[in-house]
């Protein structure tokens, strides 16, 4: 559905695009070359991936899920040694993911339209990738419980009459304790060759939970990493606020000083045009009163002559 949203964006743009092309041709100055391609290319390679992520994660529950379910101890070792090479491939592409929806987010731009374009694309990029991980996550536990269940039922095979202590830290041995208590229980058991493979499977399963324990703790790590990018991108669009209202107060400033200088300007004009008419109009009566002047002096002279 994000793949479609995305095609149909492209599609957008690229008939605005054209529009843009026709007109810069018009005017000479077409290079017909969006700026914003390879940004939308890198767009489309998260999703895919993103996508990627999400099919792991499902044959990682598949993996798991046969894991309990087998009895065969070779096909168990076949679909652990499956489910590590996965697990390894999904940190691998989690990683990638971040870093790439880490770069877009600063992706250089200069227009308005491809900021705001930047900032919806890379928060839906983290959108869907902090589900996949919150997806991840939860499967995570829910087989991390199964497995802990699993091993409580093997521990109460060799021990019937295991304590809620005694299972408890079996279930949960982090400090050695859970194994000293199997061995002592296996001790005891009247079914000491049965028991032997409940143990070896108990410590296979406590593997398990261990690696599903770090799984959990480097998701945990890639969620507080995407709330830094999160919190970082919006100190970053708040500093552009602040400094798209500073240059708006400034051109407002220049405009009204510009409106200012105009009107100055237009002052001057008129200024300068009645100056130049009183120049006009004196020059007109010093020319006519010279002329009379010499005028009435030639006539007074001819009078005299005669």
């Amino acid at each position: 559905m994000n793949t479609d949203k995305l095609a149909a964006f492209r599609q957008q743009r690229g008939q605005a695009h054209e529009m843009t092309n026709m007109h810069a041709q018009f005017n000479g100055a077409g290079n017909g070359a969006d700026p914003m391609d390879a940004f939308l290319n890198q767009v489309s390679d998260v999703q895919n991936g993103i996508a990627t992520f999400s099919q792991n994660v499902n044959r990682i529950s598949e993996l798991h899920s046969r894991t309990l379910n087998t009895a065969d101890d070779g096909a168990s070792r076949h679909n652990a040694a499956m489910l590590d090479e996965l697990v390894g491939e999904t940190r691998k592409l989690s990683n990638e993911l971040k870093e790439k929806i880490q770069a877009l987010s600063a992706y250089p731009v200069s227009r308005v339209q491809d900021q705001n374009m930047r900032k919806n694309q890379t928060s839906m990029l983290r959108q869907k990738f902090v589900e996949v991980l919150q997806n991840y996550q939860q499967e995570e536990r829910d087989y991390r419980q199964k497995y802990k269940q699993r091993v409580e039922r093997q521990f109460r095979i060799v021990k019937p009459d295991a304590t809620p202590d005694e299972v408890a830290a079996v279930v949960n041995d982090t400090d050695g304790t859970g194994a000293q208590i199997f061995t002592q229980a296996l001790s005891s058991s009247t079914r000491y060759g049965e028991s032997r493979m409940v143990y070896r499977e108990v410590q296979d399963r406590h593997n398990d939970i261990q690696k599903i324990e770090r799984t959990l703790e480097e998701l945990a790590q890639l969620f507080s990493d995407m709330s830094v990018l999160v919190a970082q991108q919006d100190e970053a669009i708040d500093q552009i606020q602040v400094t798209a209202g500073k240059v708006e107060d400034d051109t407002r400033k220049g405009t009204k000083e510009t409106e200012i200088a105009v009107d100055h300007a237009r002052r001057a004009r008129r200024m300068r045009k009645i100056c130049f008419g009183i120049f006009v109009f004196v020059i007109a009566v010093l020319a006519l009163v010279l002329g009379l002047y010499f005028g009435l002096r030639a006539k007074s002279n001819n009078n005299n002559s005669q």
